[in-house]
């Protein structure tokens, strides 16, 4: 919110709220010590219908390489700028 990435809006009467959850998980290393922490966000989208609730989905995902990519792409411009 302070940031201003989120923005409260009110849900509409017809409309049915899709509910979410973290998952947490602890890694441990084989000598069984903690390794690291992961966690996960999920919605549950089990809850919608289609046809009244989506018309569409959408799952956005990225290539390790694409990453790569932009990173090296936002390094060289910086560089270039300095």
């Amino acid at each position: 919110m302070n940031n201003g990435v989120w923005e409260i809006i009110p849900r509409p009467s017809d409309k049915s709220v899709v509910t979410s959850k973290w998952i947490y998980k602890v890694k441990h290393d084989i000598d069984g010590s903690i390794d690291k922490y992961k966690a996960r966000f999920l919605e549950r989208g089990f809850s919608q219908t289609k046809g009244i609730d989506y018309e569409e989905t959408f799952a956005p995902t990225a290539r390790y390489t694409t990453i790569r990519s932009l990173v090296l792409l936002a390094t060289t411009m910086v560089r270039n700028i300095h």
